[in-house]
């Protein structure tokens, strides 16, 4: 496992709706930090894409990235085959060894298992021409239909992206995705959590924490992970609390990726 992280480790610094920093993040700046955490990939999600950068910024990007031996993932959403094929091929062309998307529709709802077949293979022998990896988010689909998808279509190019906090939405625990998803694991995704009762006992809170602080077992999810001899990229995120002011958010923000960084590290050297 090589350990990395994402534009979605500094979403507070990019820019969420309604909090916008005077300066925000770039993606030249995301490469940055991963130079000084010691890091190896750096995956730009749909908050932070290099499509979208001027053809000058996106040399550069590149340019660093090779020099300083980063490796370069790329995130969407949907599962159009041609919006799909297009992220493919720009992949290609920036040197990016994974494409990660989520499995939504034009309409921002989740396709049937038999849709997302079909799109999926309708994709498979560009991914193999291509040699970049497809990864598909556990985030919105349950583990057992996202495995059974997969399981179809047997593809060494095509696996799961397993994150540890946002399937709870399903709802669904954490721990049922890496037991079910994680032999078909590309990419895994960090975040650590704690799950409070709200004070009048009626329903819960999910709140982000430190990497390491919270309820997440990251020992066992990682022992996990290597037991079954797969090497997914794995991208440190968080859910930072909002705090008083936006560069304050900002600060705990990066606090907490440096924890998270020295934290993983004592699993997964690299």
């Amino acid at each position: 496992m090589k350990l990395g992280i994402s534009s979605y480790t500094y979403p507070w610094a990019i820019g969420v709706p309604n909090a916008q920093p005077s300066e925000p993040l770039k993606p030249l700046q995301l490469l940055e930090k991963a130079r000084e955490l010691g890091v190896g990939i750096v995956q730009f999600g749909p908050n932070l894409p290099l499509d979208k950068l001027p053809e000058r910024e996106l040399k550069e990007v590149v340019k660093r990235a090779d020099s300083w031996k980063i490796d370069l993932e790329l995130g969407t959403v949907g599962i159009d085959p041609e919006r799909l094929r297009f992220y493919i091929q720009f992949a290609r062309r920036v040197g990016a060894i994974l494409l990660k998307t989520t499995p939504e529709r034009a309409d921002g709802n989740l396709p049937t298992q038999l849709e997302l077949k079909r799109s999926l293979a309708e994709i498979v022998d560009d991914l193999v021409e291509a040699e970049i990896g497809l990864a598909i988010d556990n985030s919105r689909m349950p583990a057992p239909e996202l495995n059974e998808v997969l399981g179809s279509i047997r593809c060494p190019w095509l696996g799961a992206s397993i994150d540890t906090a946002t399937p709870m939405a399903i709802p669904q625990g954490w721990q049922i995705s890496v037991r079910v998803l994680a032999q078909r694991t590309l990419s895994l995704h960090i975040k650590d959590f704690v799950v409070q009762p709200e004070e009048h006992g009626m329903g819960f809170a999910i709140k982000g924490c430190p990497v390491g602080k919270g309820q997440l077992n990251i020992p066992w999810l990682v022992e996990s992970i290597a037991a079954i001899r797969v090497e997914p990229s794995v991208m440190l995120e968080s859910w930072t609390p909002e705090q008083a002011t936006l560069p304050e958010t900002i600060a705990l923000e990066h606090a907490w990726a440096k924890q998270g960084v020295d934290y993983l590290r004592r699993f997964i050297p690299d």
